[in-house]
């Protein structure tokens, strides 16, 4: 049992393509694709639909809540709007994220993936935000991740000793959405502060913004109580190319 999502947009391809993008980080998670007002190719066809979006809904159930996620303004309406009509034992396990669509969705996804709450679920897609401002990122990245050397990191000593290594990825699509994903959610238990080439290796779309493809090299360091178990963690996934061709 997990958190469901709903991705709710004016364009029905947009929809699916956010759920098949998410689907490859949480293949276990139930995403339903509320997308466009009609079908056929004419200009009605992109828009909202109240009936799209209850289905979605009830497509969702069944497990530990819904995560609404909308594109434009008049997604949000329809949502509310499908909101105001359900049951109350319905209504209260479902939430209207604010959150952006795309990185929305993928950080949910992850977070439901990995047996989230549904609250849990809920900040996770509204804290996907990725900033080229380092003091932005917080209080989704730790201070040391997001402006090395600034004033505000923790010291040094108070963190522990770093635990740190260095792999060359060998798989073709290199450190793509699957496997930062991977990385991400097999990190999130562990009791360290992990950074991979100086982003959050606990944020699936800090590690995506890096861009590594095959033959670069993933540098990793730790601090904290499961820190070599975390080294250790993205070494062995990284030198195995996450399960991918070479």
């Amino acid at each position: 049992m997990s958190v469901g999502l709903v991705i709710v947009s004016h364009s029905q391809k947009i929809a699916e393509g956010v759920v098949e993008l998410a689907a490859q980080m949480a293949p276990d998670v139930v995403l339903a694709a509320a997308g466009g007002a009609g079908d056929g190719d004419g200009p009605l066809r992109i828009g909202t639909s109240f009936e799209r979006v209850q289905a979605g809904i009830e497509q969702a159930s069944g497990g530990d809540g819904v995560v609404i996620l909308t594109d434009l303004g008049s997604a949000v309406m329809t949502a509310e709007m499908v909101l105001e009509f359900l049951e109350p034992e319905v209504r209260s396990a479902v939430r209207l994220a604010e959150a952006a669509l795309v990185e929305g969705a993928v950080a949910a996804a992850v977070q439901a993936q990995g047996g989230a709450t549904l609250d849990d679920v809920l900040r996770a897609a509204e804290g996907a935000v990725v900033s080229i401002r380092a003091e932005e990122l917080e209080p989704f990245v730790t201070h040391a991740a997001a402006a090395p050397g600034q004033a505000g990191a923790a010291p040094a000593q108070e963190a522990g000793p770093v635990v740190s290594g260095s792999w060359v990825l060998p798989n073709q699509m290199g450190l793509h959405a699957r496997p930062a994903a991977a990385l991400a959610t097999g990190l999130t238990d562990l009791d360290a502060e992990v950074t991979v080439n100086g982003v959050d290796g606990k944020s699936v779309m800090l590690l995506m913004t890096l861009g590594l493809g095959q033959g670069r090299t993933v540098t990793v360091e730790a601090t904290g109580p499961d820190a070599q178990a975390a080294v250790d963690f993205v070494g062995q996934a990284v030198e195995s190319g996450f399960g991918e061709p070479s």
